[in-house]
């Protein structure tokens, strides 16, 4: 039952994915940059979201899940809710975070490939979890990742801001920052490997340098600054 909860709430969170990428399709030009633009905020925020809420809850998230199942053996129905729930909020976020992490790095980056690869690890690791023959530590897993996160919500906040650019809803501090297109080849392996994870752009605007450093440096101090106990 815990099982047939988690693959509906998969198939929930991967409609949700191409429902998007079809919608956006076949919007008419312009909106398909807004709808970019937007999706990539609130993808971020989504996840940033996300990776505080795992840093508070990741040492009793085993626990309450536990106490949830431990209360719902005697419902069938109540089991697949708990899975599907304890699921879906986090598919959801993900869905719209890869869609919005595919658009900003480009198609020759492999993104949905990268992103199948990923959750295919993360699905054997969870059953190896399952079965005992794989030990994590959540709380350092979630540190680690979630600092990760941190870096690549930045990008892909930089890349929802490029695209309200380009439509001229920000048409302010459009000036280019630097260029780097000399020193990073475009479409090299370099270029290639840092749009596929950061979603890296070699010549960015002025607005998206202030909004890459400003998230990273706000949001990677309240993440990794000591916490009270």
């Amino acid at each position: 039952n815990i099982l047939w909860g988690t693959l509906l709430a998969v198939l929930v969170s991967i409609g949700v994915g191409v429902a998007l990428a079809e919608f956006v399709a076949v919007v008419p030009e312009g909106t398909n940059e807004i709808i970019a633009g937007v999706a990539s905020i609130i993808a971020v925020i989504f996840v940033t979201w996300m990776i505080f809420w795992m840093a508070r809850q990741s040492r009793n998230l085993k626990s309450e899940l536990h106490s949830k199942i431990d209360n719902a053996k005697q419902n069938n129905f109540t089991l697949v809710a708990v899975a599907f729930f304890a699921v879906i909020r986090e598919g959801i976020e993900t869905a719209v975070f890869i869609w919005s992490a595919s658009r900003a790095t480009g198609e020759d980056t492999n993104p949905i490939f990268g992103a199948t690869l990923g959750l295919s690890i993360a699905a054997v690791a969870g059953y190896l979890v399952y079965r005992g023959a794989l030990r994590l530590n959540l709380s350092k897993f979630f540190q680690y990742t979630g600092a990760f996160l941190i870096v690549v919500a930045a990008g892909i906040f930089a890349y929802g801001i490029h695209e309200l650019q380009e439509v001229g809803l920000l048409p302010f501090l459009t000036e280019t920052t630097y260029d780097l297109s000399g020193v990073i080849e475009k479409d090299g392996w370099l270029d290639t490997l840092l749009r596929g994870t950061i979603s890296f752009r070699s010549k960015p605007s002025y607005l998206e340098s202030i909004i890459w450093f400003g998230y990273l440096i706000t949001v990677g101090w309240l993440y990794l600054k000591p916490q009270k106990k």
